[in-house]
């Protein structure tokens, strides 16, 4: 919670001082469904398993809430930003919550609706195993990419978005305190919703 607590401080730090440095910064919110491929080469049939005993994968179901902030570059057709953001999601009684943070870049050519974009990120992972309410927090990286389709002024359509990452989960490494390492899960994700944009000032993109 304090690593959370001090990547929010950095990033409202960073609004202060680049809001007054672009008259044309653009930020946009979200809420979308998301779905999450968590696999680990190794399997744990302890009673701290994450994924359940006798298995190496497990889907997760859930939702990822956040917001970025773009500035847009003299190009016009690139961007550049913060995207924050926490996902919770959930299987077979166990919990995935996911705060990440990392930069964003944005593709808007000038022809076309649909704008990709790639955003590399670090995070903190928390996991709880189905049968103990013990959590283990850790570091967690990977990268996310997708497009949004311009519905309008100010609603996109995020066609996709898939990410990939790693991430130390509860284990009886973590918490049965065996000293045995366990291999970080791989995950694999898939977003798809709406984002709405806040309003810009001096910028016309069509």
């Amino acid at each position: 919670m304090k690593l959370r607590s001090l990547v929010v401080a950095v990033v409202l730090a960073l609004a202060v001082v680049l809001v007054p440095a672009s008259a044309h910064a653009q930020g946009a919110i979200y809420l979308n469904p998301i779905a999450a491929r968590v696999s680990n080469s190794t399997v744990d049939n302890s009673q701290f398993s994450f994924l359940g005993q006798n298995t190496t994968s497990r889907i997760f179901y859930g939702v990822v809430f956040g917001g970025y902030y773009d500035i847009p570059m003299s190009s016009r057709t690139v961007e550049v930003g913060v995207d924050l953001r926490d996902a919770v999601l959930h299987g077979n009684n166990a919990l995935l919550n996911s705060f990440q943070l990392g930069p964003r870049i944005a593709f808007w050519p000038t022809t076309h609706r649909l704008h990709p974009y790639v955003e590399p990120f670090v995070g903190v992972g928390t996991t709880r195993a189905p049968h103990t309410q013990a959590t283990v927090g850790k570091l967690g990286y990977g990268v996310l990419g997708g497009a949004d389709y311009e519905l309008g002024h100010h609603v996109n359509f995020r066609v996709f978005e898939v990410g990939y990452s790693s991430l130390v989960t509860a284990s009886n490494s973590t918490l049965g305190n065996t000293g045995t390492g366990f291999p970080a899960a791989k995950l694999i994700t898939f977003s798809s919703g709406l984002t709405f944009r806040l309003p810009q000032w001096g910028r016309n993109r069509h």
